[in-house]
């Protein structure tokens, strides 16, 4: 069985890599809030697990083994925060912290169970994908909301959940997963766009920032011209 920290570096390692470059030691190191050196260690010892292939200055890959492995966490913590959510009442903003300690925890019956009563779903409580139980992904958006043009209408897809307060603003004003918007001004200037979030047409309106726009994703089938 890995260990907690092996699971954690490995679930790093992947999520870093899903933006399209290599994973350097610096990278790990920030992600985590360790040492260059401890990662250096660790991935000496995951290369020699055959969990990846790490090279000095070329970055780490995962394997296939590796990948498997990190994929499984990941969809223990999705669906957990899920769980969390939907059956024990947790806001969204606090099942990051919970489901980071419990991911490590939890057997694959308990998996199995809590997948079930949730009708194995395909996205957690922000929008991001839950890996299913063979290790695929389902489709999600990078496209952030500051592509959007004045007059496109769009569906959020996912939130970034780096930041609980984050998440606390934009539920507070209604930028959640499936949540309808439209952009109605885009201002460069002063980096604001002003949105209206729902389906009416006298739907509330706000301005955000360059920033918040940037956190939040779009589905891309979504995108369409206002009437």
């Amino acid at each position: 069985m890995l260990t907690q920290a092996i699971q954690d570096y490995l679930k790093a390692i992947y999520k870093l890599s899903e933006h399209g470059h290599a994973v350097t030691t610096n990278d790990l190191a920030r992600e985590l809030k360790v040492a260059p050196a401890s990662v250096t260690n660790m991935m000496k010892r995951l290369s020699e697990m055959n969990l990846a292939s790490y090279a000095s200055y070329k970055g780490v890959t995962l394997s296939e083994a590796g990948c498997k492995a990190a994929l499984e966490i990941i969809r223990h913590h999705r669906l957990l925060e899920l769980y969390l959510k939907e059956a024990l009442g947790y806001s969204w903003d606090k099942v990051h912290d919970e489901a980071e300690t419990l991911e490590h925890h939890i057997s694959e019956e308990f998996e199995d169970r809590i997948a079930a009563m949730l009708g194995d779903p395909h996205y957690d409580p922000h929008g991001d994908p839950i890996p299913s139980k063979s290790g695929t992904v389902p489709p999600t958006s990078t496209t952030p909301l500051s592509s959007l043009e004045p007059g496109m209408n769009a569906v959020v897809q996912r939130v970034s959940d780096a930041d609980p307060e984050f998440l606390r603003y934009c539920a507070s004003i209604g930028i959640i997963p499936q949540a309808a918007i439209c952009l109605v001004a885009k201002t460069p200037s002063s980096q604001t766009f002003t949105l209206r979030i729902g389906k009416e047409e006298h739907s509330p309106e706000y301005v955000i920032g360059t920033v918040v726009a940037e956190q939040v994703f779009i589905s891309h089938s979504a995108l369409s011209s206002a009437l």
